[in-house]
């Protein structure tokens, strides 16, 4: 009965903390008007729509539609902003990156 007990309880754990890690509470959405150049960049099996501005904002997966016909072109869109911070193997940052998501188009130049 005592092996059962422990058995129960690292189980019980073990889910526990993989809920909290998989909770993201470090990302936080805001909404932002975002001014620069649509990108595409990566390879051609990993690649992403970048917009080139003050920061790098990569685009949401489920947004490249509305951007991808104006690649090189000068835009203006406003969507939630939400950051995450990226690490090494090793912990220490790697810096910030920053994604678009419900982008709506406000001009293109």
């Amino acid at each position: 009965m005592n092996n059962r007990n422990f058995i129960f309880l690292f189980l019980l754990m073990f889910f526990c903390v993989t809920a909290l890690h998989a909770g993201g509470g470090k990302e936080k959405a805001k909404i932002v008007q975002v001014t620069g150049i649509v990108r595409l960049v990566g390879t051609e099996l990993f690649n992403d729509l970048v917009i080139s501005g003050e920061y790098e904002w990569y685009i949401d997966k489920n947004e490249i539609e509305k951007l991808h016909h104006l690649q090189q072109r000068r835009v203006t869109v406003k969507g939630e902003e939400t950051e995450q911070e990226l690490k090494f193997a090793n912990g220490m940052s790697a810096g910030i990156r920053r994604e678009l998501r419900n982008i709506t188009i406000i001009s293109v130049e």
